[in-house]
This record gives C-alpha cells, sequence and structure tokens, in this order.
C-alpha cells in the first residue's frame, strides 16, 4: 500500500490540473465586475478600453458612441472623442439621428454608475430594432480617470471665445493647403508632423488650456498631436474632433492668410448725431478701406448722375420702403445724399424695419465735381 502512494498523489494532481478553464474564467469575472449592475441598467455593459478601441480618428465605420448627457451642460464641454449628442431627455425627437443600419454597434455613455440617462436610451434603441448595444456605465468620468484625452464641441469654443477665456487653440493641419486657406479664427498653426520642430509655440505653462482640431471626423492630426502634448506634460488637453468643417458650417468660414495679411479697416467713428458716421471718419474709410461698407446714395437718379462716390449704389429714398429687403447684410451700410436730409430718413427707416442691418448716414453737406471730386462739410 505505501509503495502505491506516490502513484496516488500524482494522479490526483493530474486529475486537478486537466481542468483548464475554472482559474482563467474566475480571474475574467472579477477584472469585468468593476461596478456591480443594478436594477434597470442595460444588461450588456462594456469597460473603458471597449471603448477606447473605438473612439479613436478617423471615426470607424459601423460603430457609434452616444452621450445621453445635457448637451450645453455636460456634452459640450467634456465628452468621448466621436461620441454624438443625442440627450435622453430628447431621444423621441432626436432619434432620426441614429444610424440607419441597425446592426450598428451603438455604444450608450452618460455621468457615471449613478446615471441611468444611457441605460434608459439603450432600452429604447433596443425597442426600436437596433440588436448590437453597449452600455458604458461608468461614463464619461472613468474615461477621464483611465487616464484618456476628453472633447469639446465647436459651440463650446465659440463660447470660450465670446467669454475672453484663456486657452490656446491649435490647428493641426497643413499650412498652405488647410490653415491658410480658412481657420477657426484666433488658432495658431503647429501641422502635426511638424509638431516636434514648432513645439516652442506652444504656452511655457504646462496647466495651459489646450485644444486641438484639424479636418472633423475623418482626421486623426489633432488626437495625435493632443496625445504628443499630454506626453510633453501638459496636463490639460481636449480635442474638438469635429473642427473646421463644423466651425465653417455653424459660424462661416474663418480667416484665411490673404485676410491676414490685409489690415483692418478703420473703425467707424459716429458723429453729433445719432446714427450718424463723422466726416473724419468717413473720409478716412473712404480712402483706406471702401470695400469694407456699402455707401449708398438716396437721391434721384438725376442727381446721382452729375456726380456721387465712387463705387456707391442708388436706393432713392422714395422707393427704399418697397426695397428694403434688398439691402445688404454683409458689411455697414452708410447712407448718404446731399444735405443729409434724405440719408437720415433712410436711416431710420432700415432701423425700423430691417434692425439687424448695421446703418450709419452722413449729415453733411455735399458737393460732386464732374471730375470725381468733392467737397464735404459736417453740419454744425
Amino acid at each position: 500500500m505505501r509503495s502505491n502512494h506516490p502513484l496516488a498523489v500524482a494522479a490526483l494532481l493530474a486529475a486537478i490540473f486537466s481542468v483548464p478553464t475554472v482559474f482563467p474564467s474566475v480571474v475574467l469575472a472579477a477584472e469585468e465586475a468593476v461596478v456591480q449592475p443594478k436594477a434597470n441598467w442595460y444588461p450588456k455593459l462594456v469597460q473603458a478600453d471597449f471603448v477606447a478601441k473605438h473612439a479613436i480618428l478617423p471615426k470607424p465605420e459601423g460603430v457609434q458612441i452616444i452621450d445621453s448627457r445635457p448637451a450645453a451642460r455636460k456634452y459640450d464641454p467634456g465628452h468621448i472623442p466621436t461620441a454624438m449628442n443625442l440627450p435622453d431627455t430628447q431621444f423621441d425627437k432626436l432619434v432620426d439621428q441614429l444610424p440607419k443600419d441597425k446592426n450598428t454597434l451603438l455604444i450608450f455613455y452618460c455621468d457615471g454608475p449613478e446615471c441611468m440617462l444611457s441605460h434608459n436610451s439603450a432600452f429604447r434603441a433596443e425597442k426600436l430594432g437596433y440588436t448590437n448595444i453597449q452600455v458604458y456605465a461608468e461614463g464619461y468620468p472613468d474615461w477621464l480617470k483611465n487616464g484618456h484625452i476628453g472633447a469639446v464641441s465647436v459651440p463650446f469654443i465659440k463660447k470660450l471665445m465670446d467669454e475672453k477665456a484663456p486657452m490656446t487653440l491649435i490647428d493641426s493641419r497643413p499650412k498652405e493647403r488647410k490653415f491658410d486657406k480658412g481657420h477657426i479664427p484666433g488658432a495658431i498653426n503647429i501641422p502635426d508632423l511638424q509638431f516636434d520642430k514648432m513645439v516652442d509655440r506652444l504656452p511655457a505653462n504646462k496647466a495651459s488650456q489646450l485644444y486641438f482640431y484639424c479636418e472633423g471626423l475623418s482626421c486623426k492630426l489633432s488626437s495625435d498631436s493632443a496625445t504628443k502634448a499630454v506626453k510633453l506634460g501638459y496636463t490639460s488637453v481636449k480635442v474638438v474632433p469635429d473642427g473646421y468643417p463644423a466651425w465653417e458650417k455653424l459660424y462661416g468660414p474663418g480667416p484665411t492668410a490673404e485676410s491676414a495679411a490685409k489690415p483692418a479697416p478703420p473703425a467707424i467713428q459716429a458723429g453729433k448725431e445719432s446714427g450718424t458716421i463723422s466726416v473724419p471718419s468717413f473720409e478716412k474709410m473712404y480712402k483706406e478701406a471702401p470695400t469694407s461698407v456699402h455707401l449708398i446714395d438716396v437721391r434721384d437718379p438725376a442727381e446721382v448722375a452729375t456726380g456721387t462716390f465712387k463705387g456707391a449704389v442708388n436706393f432713392p429714398v422714395n422707393s427704399l420702403e418697397k426695397r428694403i429687403d434688398e439691402l445688404p447684410s454683409d458689411k455697414p451700410i452708410i447712407f448718404f445724399c446731399g444735405a443729409g436730409g434724405r440719408s437720415g430718413e433712410a436711416h431710420d427707416m432700415a432701423k425700423l424695419y430691417k434692425p439687424a442691418l448695421k446703418t450709419y448716414f452722413l449729415d453733411a453737406d455735399i458737393k460732386w465735381n464732374k471730375d470725381g471730386s468733392y467737397s464735404i462739410v459736417e453740419k454744425k
């Protein structure tokens, strides 16, 4: 009996170690159970690492990350890159923004384990027939806690500008092909391919707010540069994934290299009477930047034929009310006549019917000569 004992022990050990799935499955379960599911949660849950595989630029096909939080208070100042905003409270109104393909992977998230918005939206999407839905229950706070870079919206950048908040906005696109042809106002250009050579353009203070953008969700230059900035020790780095295309769509084209090279037009100085432009201010503008405003002569055509300011357009004051919608809105308007009466009337009419227009008038005695010269005397 004693001689068989080693064989029995060996057989027992072999039996134990012949079961390969017990310990790995226990370890995996422990790793996944970071947050215990709660009542009313959506049952299919994922963690930050899973989300990170899809929150990349260029934005992957077949997947949509969805932020279920309110836009202005939560999504705009910070969200997971490539995520769209579909607030749960507006789900039914905005449901058409979801991908048309019901097999698309949808990853919902909100503001952490206590937030039910993402779970509510996931159940709603399931009822609509979507077949591949996951919820990142730990949400955006956990995303940042895991060291991932956050994103902000273009409206948030505009808000910071309007508030004159301290920030450094960096355009990561090539200079001549992209930046010089139009960029977000106030941005500096550090092309990602030249980042190491131009890193001295970043602020010295590593706590400075840095916002990187490029050419939208198809462009990874901004995220690459943001990662490089984090490695340099900058502690407040975010990306603007929608980039310049979204800025142009929402707020119009930004400055170009050509426009930046041109000096700003002289500021319009008001005259003595409300709504007027002073004669010295008008003459400076007319000499240095006549195309920066619209000059509108409100005299009768016969009077205009005897002489007027170069580039002026004729809108007789008697027909102005009927033609009020023809007035241009892209630049300030300066109404003028020969003595200031009709031009003042035109200004008042524009303010009454088209208050959004920026209008001024010349309250002055003006005479034009055949050679194009003129004399102008401001009313006292």
